[in-house]
């Protein structure tokens, strides 16, 4: 377990925290609302799935990097991560086609998952009757990261060029990270598990824990809804006859959510996560009915609302859980709750690009709709299980 130094968990710190978490995972979603300028830019059909690959490279960075938090000092590890992660962007900034592009992509979002290694840190930070609220706030600042960078990139894209969006990311990841060398306390590394044993546990994890596979995949689920319909936006509203600054500023519209993560946390703090999770997975049902259905800006507004709100209140109520099961190993139980999540999200992107190209966005909206109701059936079909699990995630004398 990697132990940070024994202070309090000061307000200041947790929206320092908050904010750089969404500075860090903005980086993945830039590149939506600018896709259909870089597809006009660059030549041939690999630049559509720049979205898919980011993904991919999230996910990757999650099950090869984020799991370092349990095994190396946290502050240094964090500081590493956003100096490097500057160095993709200008690598995707200065991309001369399509391919490399992808590769730029894939690097940056390896590295932009440094806003996992902020989260569970958090976590362990804070006082367990706090910890739901506090994982809250962090999360409240990655949503507004997700949402924002939307906006942002649009805006910057429409006037400036998509490439200056990647060039603008590069100091903003620099000053993350000296921001966090100034304001982190210093963790003691404790002496645990080999690099490779610790990947290894992965897999014990995952075998043992109920929650943590259930979490994961109805997550995963949801996750690629929400992305399904991020990744097709900026298209659909190009057909519509909208420019990239229109579908940068859905990014504003989706902020709405923001207000659901410190609700779910504290409402997970209370009553527990499960209510939460069921209403998570109705919305987003409702949601994808509202904006798969739409046929103007309006409706795409409504839905896009109703679905930020609705993911991130369930993923809030999942961290909960996730992260209740083993305090010593929390950095590599949110690799695989958020690897497996993201997973899903480039899996939501890839079939909507498919269904994109064969049915428009109403065949977009069928398939959103029923990967969140395949989410709403996992979660009710396993729900009566749910309390047995607290006995399998008592913790262990040993490491996982």
């Amino acid at each position: 377990m990697n132990a940070p130094a024994t202070q309090p968990l000061r307000s200041g710190l947790t929206i320092i925290m908050a904010a750089t978490t969404g500075l860090a995972v903005a980086n993945i979603y830039y590149n939506q609302p600018m896709l259909g300028l870089i597809e006009g830019d660059l030549p041939g059909t690999a630049a559509r799935f720049v979205p898919t690959i980011t993904q991919l490279g999230y996910a990757l960075g999650l099950f090869l990097l984020v799991p370092l938090g349990d095994l190396v000092e946290r502050r240094r590890l964090i500081v590493a991560q956003f100096l490097t992660l500057a160095v993709a962007l200008a690598g995707a900034a200065l991309a001369p086609s399509g391919s490399a592009l992808l590769l730029g992509s894939l690097a940056v979002g390896a590295l932009a998952t440094v806003a996992q290694q902020i989260v569970p840190l958090a976590a362990h930070m804070a006082p367990p009757a706090r910890r739901g609220a506090v994982i809250g706030k962090v999360m409240a600042g990655l949503l507004l990261g997700i949402l924002l960078s939307r906006t942002l990139a649009g805006f910057v894209a429409q006037q400036a060029g998509w490439r200056s969006m990647f060039w603008l990311g590069v100091p903003l990841a620099i000053v993350a990270g000296g921001v966090l060398q100034a304001a982190l306390p210093h963790s003691r590394p404790e002496k645990g598990p080999s690099y490779p044993a610790l990947l290894g546990s992965l897999w014990h994890l995952w075998r043992d824990l109920p929650v943590l596979r259930r979490s994961t995949l109805t997550q995963a689920l949801l996750f690629a809804a929400f992305s399904a319909f991020w990744s097709i936006l900026a298209l659909y509203v190009q057909q519509l006859g909208h420019g990239s600054s229109v579908a940068g500023m859905f990014g504003i519209v989706g902020a709405a959510g923001v207000f659901a993560a410190p609700l779910a946390g504290h409402l997970a703090d209370r009553r527990g996560p499960g209510a939460a999770i069921t209403a998570g997975t109705i919305l987003t049902i409702l949601g994808w009915a509202i904006a798969g259905l739409s046929h103007g800006l309006a409706g795409l507004a409504i839905g896009c609302i109703v679905l930020d709100l609705a993911v991130q209140g369930a993923l809030i109520s999942h961290q909960h859980s996730v992260y209740a099961l083993r305090p010593e190993a929390r950095a590599r139980l949110n690799t695989l709750f958020m690897g497996g999540m993201f997973l899903g999200g480039a899996l939501g992107s890839a079939l909507a690009m498919t269904v994109w190209q064969a049915a428009g966005w109403h065949g977009v909206g069928m398939l959103g709709g029923s990967l969140a109701t395949l989410a709403l059936l996992l979660h009710l079909f396993h729900r009566t299980e749910a309390r047995p699990d607290v006995s399998a995630s008592a913790p262990r004398t040993k490491p996982a």
